[in-house]
């Protein structure tokens, strides 16, 4: 029986919870493999090597590099999951500015805190064999993934925009409709276009889709009255290391 685990660094553990929230599906899990390593869900600290490591999280410290590794080394796959994982998180805000500054505010004795000066997705650090995003995660591409590895095969997960969701509700666009800042045509599907079904526009929680095309969108809000700083504060959310330059395109 093929052996999974499931690891935490840094980040909320919401991702973790959508395995969880999977409920009856993780039944049908639960029965194909074995969970050998899952601290939200038990206590129990199966070792040796495992066939799937689902991994959470940022790195952000020095003790998260040394553990990655060892992670990697005992997973014959590794598949990251979420926007921490897979970009570095809200928490890679940090990267914009200087982190002992940050430390030096919030903690009474900073002395103490061991910290990286980035927060910096698993890839920066070891091989990965498939990136999940979403914050959180959607659960059936969760299952999809699962099951892509236990048959053996790649994942099937859309690299379409978030508009092609939104046309398939029948939403109407909220930039157009509104004038509502919107990442969706550069944001990778997977929500099911949840917040402009809401009438508020996408915050880019799935990260980039395949091929963006950053500086159309850009020209868009800029021509909505958008400056540049406020351009740079709606890529700035759950994937600003993915979305990398595209404020400035």
């Amino acid at each position: 029986m093929n052996r999974l685990a499931v690891w935490k660094f840094a980040s909320c553990d919401g991702c973790q919870l959508t395995l969880l929230d999977c409920e009856d599906e993780l039944l049908s899990v639960a029965a194909n493999v074995d969970i050998a390593y899952f601290l939200e869900a038990s206590s129990a600290r199966g070792g040796g090597s495992y066939d799937l490591s689902l991994v959470e999280g940022s790195i952000t410290t020095p003790g998260d590099l040394e553990r990655i590794k060892h992670v990697r080394r005992v997973s014959k796959h590794l598949v990251t999951i979420g926007a921490c994982a897979t970009s570095g998180g809200v928490q890679a805000l940090r990267n914009l500015a200087d982190v002992r500054e940050f430390a030096s505010v919030v903690y009474a004795r900073p002395g103490y805190i061991q910290t990286l000066e980035h927060s910096t997705p698993i890839s920066a650090h070891v091989p990965v064999d498939f990136e999940l995003r979403g914050c959180p995660i959607d659960k059936r591409q969760l299952l999809e993934v699962i099951g892509a590895f236990l048959a053996g095969r790649r994942p099937v997960v859309p690299a379409h925009s978030v508009c092609v969701e939104c046309k398939a509700r029948g939403n109407p666009c909220v930039l157009v409709a509104h004038g509502t800042p919107c990442l969706g045509p550069v944001t990778q599907a997977g929500c099911g276009a949840l917040c402009p079904a809401f009438n508020r526009g996408c915050f880019g929680c799935f990260g980039p889709m395949e091929s963006p095309n950053a500086a159309a969108l850009n020209a868009r809000l800029r021509a909505a009255g958008m400056n540049d700083d406020e351009l740079r504060r709606v890529y700035r959310t759950f994937n600003v290391t993915s979305f990398g330059g595209s404020s400035d395109a």
